[in-house]
């Protein structure tokens, strides 16, 4: 039975999904804003630590005002309505909670709710694709233990992209290269929150800055988010990064066979099996036309002659030699797509993307030259931006995990452009998801 079919069955009998969210920012405000619309499912709950802001956030997400409880939880589940709350701890022990949804962007944050989580038998929907990159694949088998799910969010472009995948092996093809598109120049790596708004200006419909969050909109630029998320794909789907992490060459839609690619085919990559990300700009900050900056792709191989004259007989996006073609999404909508996981994981007890292995990982790279000291200010920020390696790389050299590279002090001067290790920064060895990495690290490594 189809997943929509299954909501509308539930709705029928009076027990729909029950669903909490942590976080109403822009991803969980689009998600509410379907939410409500839902046959089958019951926002229980939603925690946020500006009540007062969250609730505006609803009204702009076509809430009224009805349609929430202030009283408890079990009133909640008595009139249907959502149980607005401060504490996260309260909504995901709350009686009835089937699904919680970590939206809030903090690594610690993520896996202190996920685990907490996992105690109460919830299944967990990861938005939070920061706490995933830190220690997703440990979260994976917690939640694999305890009979439940854990799973990336339908949506966001990681999840996407190993639906992708997913795709083209379950169709018995080669993946060749997974990932999606941005904006990128090289430049943006030195991108702080006081000088992204000058680069945001040149294409986003913007007056003022305090519209937005500066430094999570950094994030996106620098080349962290990329990095991040390229990070989940490759841990849920077993792919490896480039030796170097990601390169951002410029691809149309139609280019993507034939940039992404092994260099030994005339490609870009330095291997095959791996993750890309393609920019919308040419390295000289012009435009590249019918880019792929909000989509996803995989590019897939030919393995035989009569699958290449396939390629062409069905106008496969091939290159050159008919023995790469690329199939991508030209978009995504996030949160307003994220119910898909909430059904999956109720009703199927399925995931959309899950890790499977530390193949990859996220390291803090310093933006500029520091001294013994500084103190380093994490995602976004204006001090390091998050590369993509290699796992096997990254446990080898001892690299910091961009998650734990928040509010740490510097040990030693460092330069621009090097990757961080444990041993140049002071770190609390008695912090949860510092231990609760360090022990992943050793049960993956």
């Amino acid at each position: 039975m189809t997943l929509s079919r299954q909501l509308a069955k539930r709705a029928e009998e009076n027990r729909p999904v029950r669903v909490g969210l942590i976080g109403g920012g822009k991803f969980g405000s689009m998600y509410l804003t379907q939410a409500r619309l839902t046959k089958g499912i019951h926002i229980l709950g939603i925690a946020d630590l500006n009540p007062s802001r969250l609730r505006e956030t609803l009204k702009r997400a076509g809430w009224p005002d009805e349609q929430t409880d202030t009283s408890s939880f079990p009133a909640a589940i008595q009139s249907g309505r959502t149980f607005i709350t401060e504490s996260a701890e309260d909504l995901i022990t709350a009686d009835g909670l089937d699904v919680l949804i970590d939206a809030t962007g903090d690594p610690a944050a993520g896996i202190r709710h996920a685990l907490m989580a996992f105690e109460n038998g919830r299944h967990v929907v990861m938005v939070n694709v920061e706490a995933d990159a830190l220690a997703g694949p440990l979260l994976a088998r917690r939640a694999e233990a305890a009979g439940l799910v854990y799973s990336l969010a339908w949506g966001d472009q990681p999840a996407l992209i190993a639906d992708h995948v997913d795709w083209a092996r379950a169709c018995g093809f080669k993946v060749v290269c997974a990932g999606k598109g941005t904006r990128y120049l090289p430049s943006y790596h030195h991108l702080t929150p006081d000088t992204v708004w000058d680069t945001l200006q040149t294409y986003l419909a913007l007056k003022d800055p305090n519209q937005i969050n500066l430094k999570m909109f950094n994030s996106f630029l620098d080349g962290t988010k990329s990095g991040i998320e390229m990070t989940a794909v490759c841990n849920a789907t077993g792919l490896i990064p480039q030796d170097d992490g990601l390169a951002f060459p410029p691809a149309t839609r139609f280019e993507l066979s034939s940039v992404c690619k092994p260099k030994t085919n005339g490609g870009t990559l330095t291997r095959t099996g791996t993750t890309e990300v393609v920019s919308s700009l040419y390295r000289d900050g012009t435009d590249v036309p019918h880019h792929l900056a909000m989509g996803t792709y995989v590019v897939i191989e030919a393995e035989t002659d009569y699958a290449r004259q396939c390629f062409t007989e069905y106008h496969m996006l091939e290159d050159d030699s008919g023995q790469f073609a690329a199939l991508y999404r030209p978009t995504h909508m996030i949160g307003m797509e994220l119910g898909w996981s909430v059904a999956s994981a109720a009703l199927r007890g399925e995931p959309t993307g899950t890790a499977v292995g530390f193949h990859s990982d996220v390291v803090a790279t310093a933006k500029k030259s520091m001294t013994a000291g500084e103190m380093l200010d994490g995602e976004g920020g204006f001090t390091v931006w998050g590369k993509q390696c290699p796992a096997t790389a990254s446990l080898a050299a001892g690299y910091l995990p961009l998650g734990l590279s928040h509010n740490v002090k510097l040990t030693r001067d460092v330069a621009e452009g090097q990757m961080l290790t444990w041993g140049d920064v002071v770190l609390d060895e008695s912090d949860s998801a510092y231990l609760f990495r360090r022990k992943m690290e050793k049960e993956f490594g």
